[in-house]
């Protein structure tokens, strides 16, 4: 194949079907482990999840008018909201009675994002974008990345040998690797430390490198992702427990809001375009609330862009929508076996944190160049104080912020507390010095 593009970028006209089949791999495996997490979570359906992320997907790039390379994985940040409706049993079973009432709450979150998207449409992105500068946003993606970083942590620390193996392989295919291996890091990162523990544990019999089967050899070969019972149009009955759901989720929406302006700024920082203007927030909001609300609807999680995957676009430097799209295909296409599903859900989780110890890295580091790009003067007090006041509420509020309305409690996330004193010290500081360019630059 040819070699690199201009600014290191390949397309599909250089890559060839083949090669992009394998990226479109790489981006799935890189997003499962936290899409199917979510459904282990709350008790969802893992079937049903990969489908409504495949599907997600598709429609935010139909939005988008086919030109931001984001995926759309299951979203974190609604699961106060699930916990609150649906808690589990007390044998640890999931609550299959109230979660879709919680899915009905999550799917009326989804309006929140079309009544912004309208908005900016109305009155103009430059108005909305004043109070997102890169020292609001810089700081933001970086937190992204940070925050992330304790899970990868986590999962190393069950076997670091193995996390390692993992994490160098990654190092070594994307430094040194030529080609087609250079851009497939993940990928044969995860093949390789598999095939590793294969080896070790399971052939030669060391126990805390074998590689469990149990659930893959019970688990179906084909099933329909989506059950009826499950779904809101099958599960809701109760107006009562409707009305209480949709008023306690909802204004969490007011969180992931934040946290998709900050993926987008993160994901046109790795790719050097602004997405927030071309093809516009108002679209990527409406296909994020969109996605969000058809997988609910039919007893999925909330969608949201996924960092793991901007972190392969940063390592990868593959920057086409269509390797995305054929992410997408593939999860739906594996969402109809189960035993895929338990396959892939059957790495150690070692493994997964390997891999997750450089793609969070990764999305911090965009935060870094998204600063550095657009020269944020951190001469200034105002920019020092703002970046700061947002990374320590991002880093150091934990678990968040609750209050309760009435006999609602609300929950904010660290990161969409964050985001929310950012914003308000960047728009109370005097000395503004960013204009947001409407180009698509």
């Amino acid at each position: 194949m040819s070699e690199i593009k201009e600014q290191g970028i390949y397309d599909a006209r250089t890559l060839g079907k083949p090669k992009m089949l394998v990226l479109g791999l790489q981006h799935m495996f890189a997003m499962f482990g936290a899409t199917i997490l979510v459904p282990i979570i709350t008790g969802l359906d893992v079937s049903t999840t990969l489908m409504m992320a495949g599907l997600g997907t598709l429609l935010f790039h139909v939005f988008t008018k086919f030109q931001v390379p984001a995926f759309l994985g299951s979203s974190f940040a609604f699961l106060g909201g699930y916990a609150t409706i649906a808690p589990r049993l007390a044998d640890g079973a999931a609550n299959s009675e109230l979660l879709p009432y919680a899915c009905l709450g999550v799917a009326c979150a989804g309006i929140i994002y079309l009544i912004l998207a309208a908005i900016i449409k109305a009155v103009g992105i430059k108005k909305v974008m004043k109070f997102f500068p890169p020292v609001v946003t810089g700081p933001i993606i970086i937190a992204i990345g940070l925050g992330l970083a304790p899970s990868a942590i986590n999962n190393c620390s069950t076997n670091w040998i193995v996390a390692l193996v993992a994490l160098a392989l990654v190092i070594v295919f994307n430094i040194f690797g030529k080609g087609m291996i250079k851009i497939i890091p993940i990928l044969l990162g995860i093949l390789g430390t598999y095939l590793v523990c294969l080896i070790v544990g399971n052939i030669c019999g060391v126990a805390s490198y074998a590689v469990d089967f149990t659930t893959v050899k019970e688990a179906a070969w084909i099933g329909f992702p989506i059950k009826w019972g499950q779904t809101v149009f099958g599960g809701v009955h109760d107006s009562g427990i409707a009305v209480s759901a949709i008023i306690a989720i909802m204004p969490i929406a007011l969180a992931t809001i934040m946290e998709h302006i900050g993926d987008m700024s993160a994901i046109g920082a790795t790719c050097g375009r602004n997405f927030i203007a071309n093809p516009g927030l108002h679209r990527s909001l409406a296909g994020d609330g969109v996605a969000t609300m058809l997988a609910s609807l039919f007893g999925g999680p909330a969608n949201t862009t996924y960092g793991e995957n901007t972190g392969v676009l940063a390592l990868s430097k593959v920057y086409d929508p269509r390797v995305v799209r054929l992410a997408a295909y593939f999860a739906i296409l594996f969402s109809f076996s189960p035993k895929f599903a338990a396959l892939i859900n059957s790495m150690p989780a070692a493994l997964v944190g390997g891999i997750s110890f450089v793609l969070y890295g990764m999305i911090s580091a965009v935060g870094v160049r998204n600063m550095v790009e657009n020269k944020v003067d951190f001469s200034k007090p105002r920019n020092t104080i703002t970046a700061a006041v947002i990374l320590v509420c991002a880093l150091g509020l934990g678990s968040g912020v609750s209050f309760a309305i009435g006999k609602f409690n609300i929950t904010l996330s660290a990161l969409a507390v964050a985001a929310l004193a950012g914003i308000i010290l960047n728009a109370v500081f005097p000395e503004k010095d960013y204009t947001f360019a409407e180009d698509n630059k």
